[in-house]
C-alpha cells in the first residue's frame, strides 16, 4: 500500500514540475509588457504617448507581440507538457500534443455548434460569461490551462505506450507519431462529448469559489500563500498556485493574463490596487521570495560560529542574491529545511502573514516572482499613480525581513539548530571561501580547454552514480532547480552528503521518487544526464571526487 501511494505521489509531482517549463516564458515575455506599459503611459511621457502617436503604435505593436504567451496560455500548456513528461522522442511528442490537442479544439467547438442548448451552452453568445474562448483562433468550450494540460497528458501517455509499436511492412509508413495522433483522434472523440457534458458544470463551481475566495479576503492571501510555501518540499505547490495565476479560479484567463491585459487601466486609475483588483492578492506570494531571504542569510550568518562566518557568507551572498532578483528560493529555503524542518513551518506562516498584510494595506497587483519581473509589471509602470502604495509595499517587506531575522535567529539558538556554520567540526567541507570557488572554476576550465568534460556533464555522471547507476534508474525530469528521477530500488542511492560534495544543494527521498536539488542549471545537467542513459558503460572512480 504504502508502494502504491509513493507511486501516485510521484506521478503528481512529475506532472506538477512538467508545469513549469511553459511558465518560463511568462517570466521573460512579463518583463517586456511591464517596459511597453510603461512607455504607452502618457502620465510618464507625456503627449508623445497619447493613443495615435507614432510613439504609442510602435510600443503597443511590442505590447501585443510579448502579450501572445498570454493570450495563448493553454496552447502553451499542451505543448509544453511533453518537454518534461515524455519518455522518448520529446520533440514529437510535444508535435502529436499540439494535433490532438487541436483535434479537442475543433471537436468540441462544432458539438457545441450543433448541440449547444443539451450542454446548457449558447455557442453564439459573446459575453465573458459564457463559459466560451477563443483558443488558437478556434471558438470553443473554456477549459483554460486545465483542458490543455488533461488533453496534452492523455497525448503524452499514448505517445510513451505505442510511440515505438511495431506495424506490419506494408502499413509501416503509420508507424510512431501517426499511429499515435490516429489513436488521439479516436479517444477525442469520446472526451470531446464528456468535456460538453460535464466542464459546464465545474465552470459553475469555479464561479462558487471565485465568490467564497473574493468574500475571504485578506484572510484567504494569507492561508494561500502558506499553503503555496508548506507544498515546495513536496512537489506539489504547482497545483496551488496553477489555477489562480494561469486559470480562472479567481479571475477569468488567470491573474496573470488578466492583468497583464489590464495594466494600461491600472497604471492610469486613481485608488487601491487592492479595490481595483482584489484578485491580485493571490499574486503577493513574492513579497517573501524579495524580503525574507535577507532575514534569514542575515539570521544565519549572526548565529554562525565567529570562525565560520567568512565561509558562511560566501555561500549565502550568491543564494541571497538568486532568491530576491528572480524568485528562486528553493535553494535557500532546502538549506534550512534539510537541517531544522520547523524553521520551514515558520517560513511558510510568517509568508502567509506578510503577504495578507500587504494587501490588508491596499496593495495588489502580479508579485509572484522576484524583483526583476515584480518591478517590470507593477512598480515600474505603475509608478507614478502608485507610488504611495509601493514605498509602504517595499517598507512592509523591510520590516519583515527584521521580523524574519529576529525569529529565525531565536529559534536557530534556543533549540541549537545546525544551520550554515553551526554544524559539527567534520562537517565543515559544505562551506567554501571564494579562494576555493576560484581553484574549482580555474581546474573546470583547465579540464575543459583541454577537451575534458563540462560541468554539467561531470554534476550528471555524479548523480547518476550516486543514483545507484543507469539500471537504477526509471526516467527523468526536472523543474525549475530540481532533477527529478524515479529509481527501481532507493535503498542503492547515496546519502544526501555525496550529492553536495558533487556540487547539488541537497536531496528529497519521497519513496523510490527523488530530487536532486541542482539549481537554475538543472536543463542542461537533465540533458546530459539522459545522454548518459543512452550510453553504454558509466563508471570509474572520478565521480567520487569531492568538489
Amino acid at each position: 500500500m504504502t508502494d502504491k501511494k509513493s507511486s501516485i505521489m510521484q506521478k503528481v509531482q512529475r506532472f506538477g514540475g512538467a508545469m513549469f517549463t511553459p511558465v518560463l516564458f511568462f517570466a521573460v515575455f512579463g518583463i517586456i509588457v511591464g517596459f511597453a506599459t510603461l512607455f504607452k503611459n502618457n502620465l510618464v511621457f507625456g503627449s508623445m504617448a497619447d493613443p495615435g502617436t507614432t510613439w504609442y503604435q510602435v510600443w503597443d505593436v511590442i505590447y501585443n507581440g510579448a502579450n501572445t504567451v498570454f493570450k495563448q496560455m493553454p496552447l502553451l500548456f499542451a505543448i509544453g507538457l511533453p518537454v518534461s513528461l515524455a519518455k522518448k522522442q520529446q520533440a514529437r511528442a510535444c508535435l502529436e500534443a499540439f494535433v490532438i490537442y487541436a483535434i479537442f479544439l475543433y471537436l468540441t467547438s462544432t458539438i457545441l455548434q450543433y448541440w449547444g442548448p443539451v450542454f446548457g451552452v449558447d455557442f453564439e453568445s459573446t459575453a465573458r460569461t459564457s463559459g466560451l474562448a477563443t483558443v488558437a483562433s478556434v471558438k470553443t468550450l473554456d477549459m483554460g490551462m486545465v483542458g490543455a494540460l488533461i488533453i496534452s497528458g492523455i497525448s503524452v501517455a499514448l505517445h510513451n505506450r505505442f510511440f515505438d509499436t511495431e506495424m506490419p511492412q506494408y502499413i509501416e509508413t503509420f508507424k510512431g507519431s501517426p499511429f499515435v495522433v490516429l489513436l488521439g483522434f479516436v479517444v477525442m472523440l469520446p472526451v470531446s462529448v464528456l468535456a460538453c457534458f460535464v466542464w459546464p458544470h465545474v465552470q459553475d463551481v469555479i464561479a462558487g469559489l471565485q465568490q467564497f475566495l473574493a468574500s475571504t479576503g485578506v484572510l484567504g492571501v494569507g492561508l494561500y500563500t502558506s499553503l503555496e510555501r508548506f507544498l515546495i518540499p513536496f512537489g506539489l505547490h504547482h497545483f496551488v498556485y496553477a489555477p489562480f495565476l494561469y486559470d480562472s479560479a479567481v479571475v477569468d484567463g488567470g491573474i496573470k493574463a488578466f492583468w497583464v491585459a489590464h495594466l494600461p487601466e491600472f497604471a492610469t486609475a486613481q485608488g487601491s490596487l487592492a479595490s481595483l483588483f482584489p484578485q491580485g492578492g493571490f499574486a503577493l506570494t513574492g513579497m517573501s521570495k524579495m524580503f525574507a531571504p535577507l532575514g534569514v542569510c542575515a539570521a544565519f550568518y549572526a548565529t554562525a560560529r565567529p570562525e565560520r562566518r567568512k565561509k558562511v557568507l560566501a555561500l549565502l551572498i550568491p543564494v541571497w542574491i538568486t532568491a530576491m532578483f528572480t524568485g528562486i528560493t528553493e535553494p535557500l529555503e532546502f538549506t534550512f529545511l534539510f537541517v531544522a524542518p520547523i524553521l520551514y513551518v515558520v517560513h511558510s506562516i510568517l509568508a502567509g502573514l506578510m503577504s495578507a498584510i500587504t494587501f490588508a494595506c491596499g496593495i495588489s497587483g502580479d508579485f509572484s516572482l522576484g524583483l526583476i519581473q515584480n518591478a517590470a509589471l507593477n512598480w515600474i509602470p505603475l509608478w507614478a499613480s502608485h507610488w504611495t502604495s509601493y514605498l509602504l509595499q517595499i517598507g512592509i517587506g523591510l520590516v519583515f525581513s527584521g521580523i524574519y531575522f529576529v525569529v529565525f535567529r531565536f529559534l536557530i539558538l534556543k533549540l541549537d539548530l545546525k544551520t550554515p556554520g553551526r554544524e559539527a567540526d567534520g562537517e565543515e567541507s559544505r562551506l567554501y571561501t571564494k579562494q576555493d570557488y576560484r581553484e574549482k572554476t580555474a581546474k573546470e576550465s583547465e579540464k575543459k580547454g583541454s577537451g575534458g568534460e563540462s560541468k554539467d556533464r561531470t554534476a550528471a555522471e555524479a548523480y547518476l552514480i550516486g543514483l545507484g547507476g543507469k539500471d537504477n534508474i526509471i526516467d527523468v525530469t526536472n523543474c525549475a532547480t530540481r532533477l527529478r528521477v524515479s529509481v527501481k530500488n532507493a535503498a542503492l542511492v547515496k546519502e544526501t552528503e555525496y550529492f553536495k560534495q558533487n556540487g547539488a544543494h541537497g536531496l528529497v527521498k519521497n519513496g523510490n521518487a527523488l530530487q536532486v536539488i541542482v539549481g537554475l542549471s538543472v536543463p542542461t545537467v537533465r540533458e546530459e544526464f539522459e545522454k548518459l542513459l543512452q550510453e553504454q558503460e558509466v563508471g570509474g572512480d572520478l565521480y567520487e571526487k569531492k568538489i
